[in-house]
């Protein structure tokens, strides 16, 4: 995957939760997109909750993804609710919880809460709730072939997991198949 709408994994309990951060930020060129000036009124940057509901897609997918060692190709399935209670903005940090509910051989459902960070350190307030259902796409029920090369944890998860501290714990699993 191109896009990260995390910067950096901040607690990682295997098999049960993981914490992602994102900093919000003007030099990225789609909060100028939302909204730009038009007429009298200043622009309005915001992150599109779309984004924001695929930053806690890729914290939850890592979670899933680790609990088997990244063997399996976790791909979302299902937004099953997603809430989100404000706009943010330059300048916020939102902060990704994302706990597994239910983990099996066909896939995973996820809970997932938002919190906003202020820039002035105050406490976290609540900014919305995301629950995923996510499907390992190897044993899907179709009985579609994929390639063995696990292309759903590309590189740039991989230097997320690395720069985050956390151990490249499906690098053996690729070597395997190269």
């Amino acid at each position: 995957m191109r896009w990260m709408w995390i910067d950096r994994i901040v607690e990682l309990v295997p098999r049960e939760r993981l914490v992602a951060i994102k900093h919000v930020s003007l030099a990225e060129d789609h909060l100028h997109d939302h909204f730009p000036a038009q007429g009298a009124r200043p622009p309005m940057p915001v992150m599109p909750g779309s984004l924001i509901i695929e930053g806690m897609a890729q914290t939850a997918g890592i979670l899933v993804g680790h609990a088997e060692s990244f063997r399996e190709k976790v791909i979302l399935a299902k937004v099953t609710r997603a809430e989100l209670l404000d706009d943010a903005r330059p300048g916020h940090t939102l902060r990704y919880i994302a706990t597994i509910e239910n983990l099996t051989k066909q896939g995973a459902s996820t809970r997932g809460i938002i919190e906003l960070l202020e820039p002035d350190g105050s406490d976290p307030r609540p900014f919305g709730s995301v629950d995923l259902v996510f499907s390992h796409i190897d044993h899907n029920i179709t009985g579609t072939e994929f390639p063995d090369h696990n292309f759903v944890f590309s590189e740039s998860f991989r230097t997320l997991l690395r720069t985050s501290g956390i151990a490249d714990d499906f690098a053996d699993h690729e070597a395997d198949h190269r």
